[in-house]
C-alpha cells in the first residue's frame, strides 16, 4: 500500500501501532523516566525523577509548506520555530530548547541561512526558547526541521498536567482563541494576484508568516480546569476531528459563531467562512470544557475566546457544521493531509 492510499493520519496510526513494541523496551530506562503521552497528540510527554517534559518536532519543505518565492527567509525562520512552540502551547507547557536541522542545496546563500536563524532567534526571544544545536545536510530541496522540548505544567502537588486531545466529554463547549482563516487568506495573497487593501494584505500575510502561538493561554487553561485542547495547525475541521477521534465522540459547530476577522471577510467575502473552517496554520488554540469553566476562561484573558459549538455522542466521530437554521453545511476541503492531497490548504466555498 502506498502512503497516498493510507493518508497522513492513517499512516500515523500505523506507526503508532508499530511503536507499541517499545513498551517492552521501556523497562530499560527503569525508574528514571516514564512516557506519559506518546505519538498521537501535539507533543510527547515524559516524566523523570526531576520533572515532566514535552517534546515535539515539525518540518517545512519548500514548495509544500511554503512558496519558493515571495517569502523572506527571516519570516520562514520565525514560522518554523513558532509552529513547534504552538505544539507546546497546545499541551499547556513552557517551551525551552530547540534543535534545528537544515537540508540545503549546495548553492544556497549563506546570508539566507543567517536570515533564517534571525527569524528563529526572534521567536526565541519572545518565548524564551534557546537554540541548542542541530544538523546541516545537503539536499536538492530546502527543508527545515525543528525539534523542540519544553517543561510540562504541574499541579500544586507536583504532578504533571497536560492538555490533551482525548479529554473531551459529552456536553463540553468547543471554544477557540483569536480568529480563524487568516493564515489561509495570507497564503492566497502570496500565491494569487488578488487585490486587497494595504492593511488587509499586511494583516493576512503576517498571520501566514508570523504566527504568535498563545503559550500563556495554554498554561492558564490548565490552571482554570480545562483538560482538552489542540492547536489549529491543520484547520478547524481537521483538528477538531482529531479531538473527536481521540475522545470517541463527535462535534457540532455553528458556522455563524466561528470568529472571522474583518480583513478576511472583506478580502474574500465568498470564501472567508470556508477558509475559517478548513484553512490551516492559524496556530490558535481549540479547547473543550464545561460551560461554566469556559465562561470563567473568557472573562480572564485579553485574547478573544469564542464558543463555537459542543461535543456530542457520535459513533462516527464526525464534525458537523450547521447554519443558523440548523442545516448541515459541507465543505470541499476538510483540512490538511500530507499524503491525500495538498490543495486542502486553500479552502474553497461552502456547499449545502
Amino acid at each position: 500500500m502506498k502512503v497516498s492510499e493510507l493518508g497522513e493520519f492513517g499512516l500515523i496510526e500505523r506507526i503508532r501501532e508499530e511503536l507499541g513494541s517499545q513498551d517492552r523496551a521501556r523497562s530499560i530506562l527503569g525508574p528514571r523516566s516514564k512516557l506519559l503521552i506518546g505519538i498521537g497528540d501535539d507533543a510527547a510527554l515524559w516524566q523523570s525523577t526531576a520533572a515532566a517534559y514535552l517534546a515535539t518536532t515539525d518540518t517545512l519543505v519548500a514548495g509544500v509548506h511554503f512558496p519558493r518565492e515571495n517569502v523572506s527567509w527571516t519570516d520562514l525562520g520565525w514560522k518554523a520555530l513558532a509552529a513547534n512552540v504552538s505544539d507546546i502551547a497546545a499541551m499547556g507547557g513552557t517551551p525551552e530548547y530547540a534543535l534545528i536541522t537544515l537540508a540545503l542545496p549546495d548553492d544556497f546563500e549563506v546570508d539566507d541561512v543567517l536570515a533564517l536563524y534571525q527569524g528563529m532567534i526572534a521567536v526565541g526571544r519572545e518565548y524564551g526558547v534557546v537554540i541548542a544545536g542541530g544538523d546541516l545536510v545537503c539536499s536538492s530541496e530546502v527543508t527545515i526541521n525543528v525539534a523542540l522540548t519544553g517543561r510540562a505544567s504541574e499541579s500544586q502537588r507536583g504532578e504533571p498536567l497536560a492538555l490533551r486531545r482525548d479529554a473531551a466529554r459529552v456536553g463540553d463547549l468547543i471554544a477557540v482563541s483569536g480568529s480563524l482563516g487568516n493564515a489561509a487568506g495570507g497564503l492566497r495573497l502570496l500565491l494569487e494576484d488578488k487585490p486587497a487593501s494595504p492593511e488587509a494584505t499586511t494583516f493576512l500575510r503576517r498571520a501566514q508568516l508570523r504566527p504568535h502561538p498563545p503559550v500563556e493561554l495554554g498554561q492558564a487553561l490548565l490552571r482554570t480546569g480545562i483538560r482538552c485542547a489542540i492547536d489549529i495547525s491543520d484547520g478547524l475541521a481537521q483538528d477538531l476531528r482529531h479531538v473527536c477521534v481521540a475522545s470517541g465522540l463527535g462535534a457540532t459547530v455553528r458556522l455563524a459563531d466561528i470568529p472571522i476577522s474583518d480583513h478576511l471577510s472583506r478580502t474574500f467575502p465568498e470564501d472567508a467562512v470556508a477558509m475559517a473552517a478548513g484553512g490551516g496554520e492559524d496556530y490558535e488554540l481549540l479547547f473543550t470544557g464545561p460551560a461554566g469553566v469556559v465562561d470563567r476562561v473568557r472573562g480572564r484573558f485579553a485574547i478573544p475566546i469564542t464558543p463555537i459549538g459542543s461535543i456530542v455522542e457520535d459513533a462516527e466521530h464526525a464534525v458537523r457544521f450547521v447554519d443558523e437554521n440548523g442545516q448541515e453545511v459541507s465543505f470541499p476541503s476538510a483540512g490538511w493531509d500530507h499524503f491525500r492531497g495538498r490543495a486542502s490548504r486553500q479552502a474553497g466555498r461552502a456547499r449545502r
